[in-house]
């Protein structure tokens, strides 16, 4: 089991890559409008749309990644209560797995979504770009936050000792 969990968090680093790839091209894109626009008053045209584009993989790419190591931004009001009768595993076992389930709304809907685009051959302004595949990628990596949710709550009941990452 701790052979499979070290595999899954060295192929969690594809995701982190295809984000910060996504984040370098909006930087440079960025970039290169404003000089266009304010020197040669020439904007690029399909920024917009494709700062959308590259605004969903950005978020979607790392979401399975950030549920499963706990980064989120978290209010701890009552971190010491739980910690004071040692309840914080039951705590954030409890709440990864309901919030993994409740995952199953959202990623339905968007995909519902991404079918109707499809069907209605929807397509971005300036470039075409067919934007059910926007789509099915929020509900691929929604799907796949909510399974790590999943599993890394179902480790705070049967594995804790799982969870912390063993530095050699």
């Amino acid at each position: 089991m701790a052979a499979l969990l070290h595999s899954v968090r060295k192929l969690s680093n594809i995701p982190v890559l295809v984000a910060c790839a996504a984040l370098f091209v909006l930087m440079v894109m960025t970039f290169c409008d404003v000089i266009l626009r304010s020197i040669f008053n020439a904007p690029i045209e399909a920024a917009t749309e494709l700062t959308r584009i590259l605004m969903a993989i950005l978020v979607f790419a790392v979401l399975p990644v950030v549920s499963a190591r706990n980064d989120h931004i978290a209010v701890d009001l009552t971190d010491g209560l739980f910690a004071r009768y040692r309840l914080s595993h039951i705590r954030d076992g409890l709440i990864f797995i309901g919030s993994g389930l409740m995952l199953y709304w959202p990623i339905k809907r968007v995909w519902v979504l991404a079918e109707r685009a499809r069907d209605y051959g929807d397509v971005t302004e300036y470039l075409a770009i067919p934007q059910f595949y926007v789509g099915w990628f929020i509900t691929v990596f929604a799907a796949l936050a909510a399974v790590a949710m999943i599993v890394t709550g179902l480790l705070h009941f049967f594995a804790p000792h799982l969870l912390t990452e063993r530095r050699a």
